[in-house]
């Protein structure tokens, strides 16, 4: 019979490409992952992988294990979600990932919401860019994601996966020292379009996005400087370096000389949670869902109540 741990190990490493690859992401040696496959090549009587250079490649006999291999995880499952949600109990390990902004205004209320409703739920939490973190659910390296979506490019969802609406969340716009609109109540993108921007890593999805959204006003974007955090960029804008999208979830704290100004036409994001189909009567995924929902700030609660122009930061 073939062993179960064995064809995760194999799996692993059809998906991530090498064997160290896989060892990181089972959070084991790669000597461990090593020995699992030479097992499963005695277990089944065939070569599964071949040197490749300085790496290895799958036989046709390890392509075909790994495909039954997906299934064979997939089922297993769906069979531990169905005993979870049969026992009812909130128990077990959560992998959870959420982008910077969700992590610091939204997951911590969350997580110590479940850790006293809920002390048997284990969460693991990582910071990760949707981008990033949508494939690692798909894949099942994690269990649940929050990300965000927009209505002028819908974040898609890969096949396999559920979401569920958390909260809407509005962006302003931060304008540098001096700028001849800090002044007003609020402002139209349009009266920014030729300004120096400030945005996270070009690899990033807010990125991406603020390049489509100048476009779309006809506005080559002009992106100087880029950094992850907000606080940084925050930083940048106080020394006059340009402007910033700033949402209000997660908001860190704002320098005084930097003016945080309302757009007239208001930009929101629609903050998700995402998780597998197999995983979706799990109790821990949907204990976790609802404390999201109740750790949004009050004043996001009726912005999700309310439709709203879906746009990120």
């Amino acid at each position: 019979m073939l062993d179960l741990e064995r064809l995760r190990a194999l799996h692993a490493v059809a998906t991530y490409g090498s064997v160290s690859a896989a060892a990181d992401v089972l959070h084991v040696t790669t000597s461990a992952v090593s020995q699992q496959l030479a097992k499963l090549e005695r277990e089944t009587g065939q070569k599964l992988l071949e040197r490749n250079g300085r790496g290895v490649r799958l036989t046709d006999a390890a392509v075909l294990l790994v495909e039954h291999a997906a299934r064979i995880l997939s089922l297993v499952e769906q069979a531990q979600a169905d005993l979870e949600a049969h026992r009812g109990a909130v128990v077990g390990r959560l992998t959870l990932a959420a982008f910077p902004t969700a992590i610091r205004g939204l997951v911590p209320a969350a997580l110590a919401r479940l850790r006293t409703d809920h002390p048997g739920l284990q969460v693991l939490l990582r910071e990760e860019d949707p981008l990033q973190s949508m494939p690692l659910v798909a894949r099942g390296d994690l269990d649940m994601a929050v990300v965000q979506d927009w209505n002028n490019e819908p974040l898609p969802l890969p096949d396999g996966l559920c979401k569920g609406l958390i909260c809407d969340d509005v962006a302003d716009v931060a304008l540098p020292p001096g700028h001849p609109l800090a002044g007003r109540d609020e402002v139209d993108l349009k009266e920014l379009a030729g300004d120096p921007w400030i945005s996270s890593s070009p690899d990033s999805i807010c990125c991406d996005w603020l390049l489509r959204t100048l476009r779309s006003i006809d506005a080559e974007p002009k992106i100087d400087h880029m950094a992850y955090e907000f606080a940084t960029q925050l930083a940048l804008v106080a020394a006059g370096l340009g402007n910033v999208i700033l949402p209000r979830m997660g908001r860190c704290d704002v320098p005084s000389e930097v003016h945080v100004v309302r757009l007239s036409s208001p930009l929101s994001r629609r903050v998700y949670a995402v998780w597998r189909g197999e995983a979706a009567r799990r109790p821990g995924i949907r204990a976790a869902t609802d404390a999201l929902r109740a750790a949004v700030p009050a004043d996001l609660i009726a912005l999700t109540a309310t439709p709203q122009t879906l746009v990120p930061h």
